[in-house]
């Protein structure tokens, strides 16, 4: 039996699910079948792909390799097919359907709607997650087309997915508190100032808890606490006086909160897009990343503090200078 590509999507299910039971479900196929197929496969290739018990169906060494070969096939053939269809299509460099993941914050709102505005006769979906290495993973899968992150300002994401990573914008990460704490009276807020405080920020995989803890460290102090939650649960805790928060320049605090810049922007916050080089994604990324600075315009504008912050702080180093203020003829 020679190998092709349907068998290697079948060994990626398996993986992915980890039970064959739960492949064959998602496959559309009956688990015996799939067994069968399975048994096959790992014939030809000369030795079993997967251990399989109670607990389910983990890789063996020989089935990681063929996976780590397999997740670059499968979206290599997924690209080569669509790039056909667009030159059999006379070379439309148009996207019909956009996948785009994102850990959160406003920015992908909007580019979902100036996207929308754009091209409405567009698929779009998009995908959540905390995590900036599961998206890029499914990027690189061929499950997304874009991925919308964050990172701390002088990272970016990890170069082992391969994907081309863009910066929509670079800010200042500032504090959220109760509009009546005495640090919210000020334009901008001196870190040190803070350093009784107990702390809540976003989960997510990124080195920013560390980054954190080292600006804390170069401020004099130790942070006292540091909660991890998402983004309601923080605004709660904030809300209950548990704790202040950590949140980007795009957040718009609801009422009764405020939201004011570190001084001297100890810590910065980077939006970045990526997508993979040799997707039909690529393609179209000019585009995505005019329509995201564009999103990114929308949504920073909306926080008159920071705004303002940045009127009076105009060369903060590497921070993303905001768009001239448009007069009225």
């Amino acid at each position: 039996m020679n190998l092709e590509l349907r068998h290697l999507k079948v060994v990626c299910a398996i993986a992915e699910t980890g039970s064959v039971t739960k492949a064959a479900s998602q496959l559309g196929l009956a688990q015996p079948a799939l067994t069968a197929q399975l048994q096959r496969i790992e014939r030809t290739l000369g030795g079993p792909l997967f251990d399989r018990d109670r607990r389910g169906a983990r890789p063996t060494a020989l089935g990681e390799l063929v996976l780590s070969r397999a997740r670059v096939l499968l979206p290599a053939m997924k690209g080569l097919q669509d790039e056909a269809a667009r030159l059999a299509a006379g070379g439309n460099e148009t996207m019909s359907r956009y996948r785009i993941g994102a850990v959160g914050g406003p920015v992908v709102a909007h580019l979902v709607h100036r996207l929308a505005e754009a091209q409405p006769e567009a698929q779009i979906t998009t995908h959540a997650s905390y995590y900036v290495d599961e998206l890029a993973a499914m990027v690189l899968a061929g499950k997304l087309d874009y991925a919308q992150v964050g990172v701390c300002g002088d990272a970016l994401p990890s170069a082992e997915f391969g994907l081309v990573w863009q910066t929509i914008a670079v800010n200042a990460v500032c504090v959220l508190m109760p509009e009546d704490h005495p640090q919210a009276k000020k334009n901008e807020v001196d870190l040190a100032e803070l350093a009784e405080e107990h702390w809540v920020a976003g989960a997510g995989d990124t080195c920013f808890a560390d980054c954190f803890a080292a600006a804390c460290a170069r401020a004099g102090f130790a942070p006292r606490k540091m909660l991890e939650t998402d983004a309601r649960a923080c605004v709660d805790m904030v809300e209950l006086g548990l704790a202040i928060g950590l949140c980007q320049a795009t957040f718009r605090p609801p009422a009764g909160l405020a939201s004011r810049p570190l001084r001297g922007a100890p810590l910065r916050w980077r939006l970045v897009l990526g997508w993979h080089p040799e997707s039909p994604a690529a393609g179209s990324a000019p585009k995505l990343m005019a329509l995201a600075d564009e999103a990114y315009q929308d949504v920073i504008t909306r926080n008159e503090a920071y705004m303002e912050w940045m009127r009076s702080e105009p060369e903060v180093n590497g921070i993303t200078p905001i768009a001239p203020v448009q007069e009225a003829a």
